[in-house]
């Protein structure tokens, strides 16, 4: 497992966005909505708005314990089926094989082990959002005897993306029955909507409801309800839930979201501040949660600040080695019971290269903290 440390207080960066085209790729994912300078305080610090810090500081990256095929790796999920666990990782190249799967039998040492769609994107995503090259931020989960993969399909700073669905019987690509289905569109925003359609991220209830949480800046994190039996929006249920934004931050930089249930709340993780900068010891992006007892919020921080009004408790965030912690996915073990997170942090001193890293969540007080 990788190492972290603890520190107290809070590291600000004066950020100018001036680019945001994630690790110099030509697939990074960004879906920042427009350019302009963060906002400063007095002391000339980027402003992070109503963010607070849990007692002991956020926890920052030390040495990546994780071995093999964990780099270049953006926006990871896992799952675990068997004795192995599969994570799932965003592409970075534009090139094929799309939405590429690792695997590990230890959590430490991971290979690769194939791809979602391994000749290319879909037709219908290409005809969907004009000039998509990539897939983004894939979720992976369980549901109705299928494993479910949501993803999105969009480009750098547009607002013209879709959500889609691809469905497995297995995970284990030596099994016969091992076959990708592409179950179309789940979800789009248009030009002008006030959300914007990825980041995908499927929770499940103990009452057997699904539900789907998305969103990347504009006005933040939404969900929708999805019909178990076929993994799409719940037609009987229009309903959109407001989950979290960030009132008076520059560009509303809040994204990447995740949803679990332990005990009696509900914790919902998001990546927060601002990622994909060409320089890559200026990103703040960081881990940041609230909890609520509805999946549907009010989400508040440890503070007691609501997240639809900026708030947030920060679990992790930069230091001089490892910079923009972010695009996690915490999951529970449904077996064990484990609460772990993955996610991707750049390498400062590899020009920010980026890297997978799987944490534990550790539990105190009802309140995660991130952990070996």
């Amino acid at each position: 497992m990788p190492c972290f440390r603890r520190i107290a207080g809070l590291c600000l960066f004066s950020v100018s966005l001036l680019c945001f085209s994630l690790c110099a790729t030509s697939c990074g994912k960004s879906a920042v909505p427009g350019t302009v300078d963060a906002a400063t305080n007095a002391n000339g610090t980027a402003s992070e708005g109503n963010l607070s810090w849990p007692a002991g500081g956020a926890a920052t990256l030390t040495a990546d314990s994780l071995t093999g095929d964990t780099q270049p790796v953006h926006d990871p999920s896992i799952i675990r089926q068997g004795s192995t666990y599969y994570a799932f990782t965003s592409d970075v190249n534009g090139l094929p094989p799309v939405l590429p799967i690792r695997c590990s039998q230890d959590k430490v040492n991971w290979t690769a082990c194939g791809s979602i769609f391994p000749t290319g994107l879909p037709s219908w995503i290409m005809a969907k959002v004009p000039g998509v090259v990539c897939l983004w931020a894939p979720d992976i989960s369980y549901f109705n005897g299928l494993y479910h993969v949501y993803y999105a399909g969009s480009t750098s700073g547009s607002q013209v993306s879709v959500i889609g669905l691809v469905t497995n019987p297995t995970l284990n690509p030596s099994d016969v029955t091992y076959k990708w289905t592409d179950q179309g569109e789940v979800l789009e925003s248009h030009l002008g909507d006030d959300f914007n359609a990825i980041d995908p991220n499927l929770f499940l209830d103990t009452d057997g409801s699904a539900w789907l949480t998305y969103g990347s800046y504009w006005t933040g994190i939404k969900q929708r309800e999805i019909d178990p039996s076929t993994g799409l929006l719940l037609a009987s249920n229009p309903t959109r839930y407001d989950l979290a934004t960030r009132p008076g931050v520059p560009l509303n930089p809040i994204e990447g979201p995740s949803l679990i249930r332990h005990g009696s709340y509900y914790y919902l993780f998001v990546s927060v501040d601002y990622c994909c900068n060409q320089i890559a010891a200026t990103d703040n992006y960081k881990e940041a949660v609230g909890r609520s007892t509805s999946p549907h919020g009010p989400f508040v921080d440890e503070a007691g600040t609501s997240m639809m009004n900026g708030g947030g408790t920060v679990l992790l965030q930069s230091d001089a080695n490892w910079g923009g912690p972010g695009g996690g996915t915490a999951w529970i073990d449904p077996d064990s019971g484990e609460s772990l997170i993955v996610f991707h942090a750049l390498h400062l001193s590899e020009n920010g290269a980026t890297y997978m890293w799987l944490g534990h969540l550790s539990w105190t007080n009802d309140w995660p903290s991130i952990s070996e």
